[in-house]
């Protein structure tokens, strides 16, 4: 069985999340069928980046030197290219981010591989690769294999799997970068307008509210328990879809994976499949509902039946 590659990706000298759960991803595949993990870095010095690459499941690190140590399209994708025509991959995993937008859907195209985007799930059916990815709005989930593809190419979804940890053993390898004509070139980074908001993605502890908070008015008051404690406020799409609060708050399936929550407090949020998604690597879950029947006791380490709002009132007493 021919192996896995792990494109990495890097901003600012630091390995990005996305290349962790991509290679979490890999080496769930590798537990499945035995293939060997191979992750590769682009980089003008692409040593400096081997040891943050250098985790459990990984078999070996390939340095792909180029010219400059940001991304640039032309480069990766000559170097990709010509990486994968060496090593005849059976999967390719990247980041579904805004730099594998730019070279995926070429390569793809080009080596007339099997191609899936926005995938969050990853297995095999017998010998076949199946991916799993959202269509309609994120209203349905569909499987896709990819039949007579002796390659396929895949772009994970971010904040779906858990980023890869402990130290690796991995061999260190290097690949000549051939030559491409750039058509563009990196200049400098710019945080986008609006974007001082909170990634709820990395929040450690989070208070997320639901439909039962009944009104927009009533926001204020759990922004400012949210504060009082600690948390990061979050909330379930009928908050996020109604307006109030910023789509960036929103946990779940078409919202963010809080990845790295260590407490989740869910108050006045039923507990639907797609929220759930969003929360499925949280340790300790507290849901608060006065619906006793509510499906997010299912997944609760703790449950309260009670109203809400006098609990929040509770709580804040004893933060003030």
């Amino acid at each position: 069985m021919s192996a896995i590659i792990v494109i990495s990706e890097h901003r600012q000298g630091e390995i990005t999340p996305a290349s962790l759960e991509c290679i979490s991803a890999a080496t769930g595949l590798k537990t499945e069928k035995g293939q060997s993990v191979l992750v590769a870095v682009l980089a003008s010095d692409p040593g400096r980046y081997a040891e943050q690459l250098n985790l459990q499941g990984v078999d070996e690190i390939i340095r792909i030197t180029t010219p400059g140590d940001e991304f640039q399209v032309d480069q990766w994708e000559a170097a990709i290219s010509a990486l994968i025509g060496e090593r005849k991959p059976a999967v390719i995993l990247v980041p579904h981010s805004v730099d594998a937008w730019s070279y995926a859907p070429v390569l793809a195209a080009r080596g007339d591989y099997g191609f899936a985007t926005d995938v969050f799930g990853i297995r095999y059916d017998g010998d076949e690769l199946v991916a799993t990815r959202a269509a309609y709005a994120e209203k349905v989930h569909m499987e896709v294999d990819f039949p007579e593809r002796e390659t396929v190419l895949l772009t994970v979804r971010g904040n779906v799997f858990k980023p890869a940890e402990g130290n690796g053993t991995a061999e260190m390898s290097d690949f000549e970068c051939p030559e491409a004509d750039a058509h563009t070139q990196h200049l400098e980074y710019q945080e986008p307008a609006g974007g001082g908001d909170v990634d709820i993605s990395q929040a450690e502890y989070m208070l997320s509210v639901g439909r039962g908070i009944e009104d927009e008015d009533n926001v204020e008051q759990f922004e400012e328990l949210a504060d009082a404690m600690g948390f990061t406020l979050g909330c379930s799409r009928p908050v996020a879809d109604s307006g109030w609060l910023p789509k960036s708050r929103q946990v779940g399936q078409s919202g963010k994976t809080v990845a790295n929550c260590n407490v989740y407090i869910a108050m006045g949020i039923s507990g639907a499949v797609q929220h759930l998604a969003g929360m499925k690597h949280v340790t300790n879950i507290i849901a608060v509902n006065k619906d006793p029947e509510a499906s997010i006791f299912s997944v609760a380490r703790y449950g309260v039946v009670g109203d809400l709002f006098e609990i929040a009132d509770e709580l804040r007493n004893n933060f003030e």
